[in-house]
């Protein structure tokens, strides 16, 4: 199966606007979708924004496994990162955003009050990989529609600053994916999730992966969907995996000529399924000692 490679001539601009843009963001916003924390962190972003202050959000939360986002949330913390769930869709979290980002810049704050400064709104960044809900959230922080949305990557293809209407001015980018996923793994999560255009894709790859994952962490949630007696267990062959899509495309009608499944249908149908939360609430990916993120010096400032 070949390696998952996504990085259109948009998301390089994006970077070196990015960096254009630093001298003038207080702090980054940084989203990540809940269900996959450590997948959709962006290893250039801390390049990018070497040490600007950082507030990072766990997007999504209500489609992710609860108890896998409570162990993510204390996974960062140990690295002494602030990881707040939100849901932008229902705006679940997302007032406590404004109050949290004037948290992170307080040592500033002060010195301007000191100075007898009148502090002036602060100007944040907001940054992720496509489709994690950027445009949502600044729709909802905005208390209007001023950012396109879309349930498939690259909907936002520039950048734009937003008043929020309170203490908080945004700057939207669009998303910026990495040249290439060293560890396959993140690339197949990000695809299973819509990350990634799924055009490019094999989607019986991505499906596979998935079914694979989901077999032995959810399987409960695969046989209750699909009405299967059974799936496989950890470490399941292939060929286990292709009866499960073919027993799934017969169970959802997913026929061509001669009565054969069409496994591309099939696996859209499973596709589809996990990104809109058919199969409950499922996260992809749990901590492990492996993942420790990198302390972002910058969100304890002060």
């Amino acid at each position: 199966m070949a390696t998952i490679q996504w990085f259109p001539g948009h998301m390089t601009r994006a970077k070196r606007q990015i960096q254009e843009k630093l001298k003038l963001i207080d702090i980054a916003i940084e989203l990540l979708d809940a269900r996959v924390p450590m997948s959709s962190r962006n290893p250039m972003i801390d390049d990018v924004l070497m040490n600007k202050p950082r507030l990072v959000l766990l997007n999504k939360a209500d489609l992710a496994d609860p108890d896998v986002t409570r162990e993510w949330v204390a996974h960062f913390a140990e690295a002494g990162i602030e990881a707040v769930q939100i849901d932008s869709v229902s705006g679940e979290g997302v007032r406590s955003i404004p109050e949290r980002a004037k948290h992170a810049l307080r040592a500033k704050i002060e010195a301007q009050l000191r100075k007898g400064m009148n502090p002036r709104a602060v100007r944040a960044l907001i940054v992720g990989i496509p489709n994690v809900g950027k445009s949502t959230l600044i729709n909802r922080l905005a208390g209007r529609h001023v950012a396109a949305t879309g349930d498939k990557p690259g909907v936002t293809k520039g950048q734009q600053w937003i008043k929020t209407g309170g203490d908080l001015e945004l700057l939207d980018t669009p998303g910026i994916l990495w040249p290439k996923f060293d560890d396959e793994q993140v690339g197949y999560r990000l695809a299973a999730i819509g990350s990634i255009n799924d055009q490019i894709l094999q989607v019986e790859d991505v499906a596979f992966h998935a079914i694979r994952y989901l077999s032995a962490a959810y399987p409960d949630r695969l046989m209750e969907r699909y009405e299967l007696d059974a799936v496989p267990a950890n470490e399941a062959e292939p060929h286990d995996i292709v009866d499960v899509m073919e027993r799934i495309g017969r169970k959802r009608g997913c026929l061509q000529s001669g009565g054969s499944v069409n496994l591309e249908k099939a696996s859209m149908v499973v596709l589809r399924d996990l990104r809109g939360g058919k199969l409950g609430r499922i996260s992809l990916e749990r901590p492990e000692p492996q993942t420790q993120p990198q302390p972002l010096e910058s969100t304890r400032e002060g």
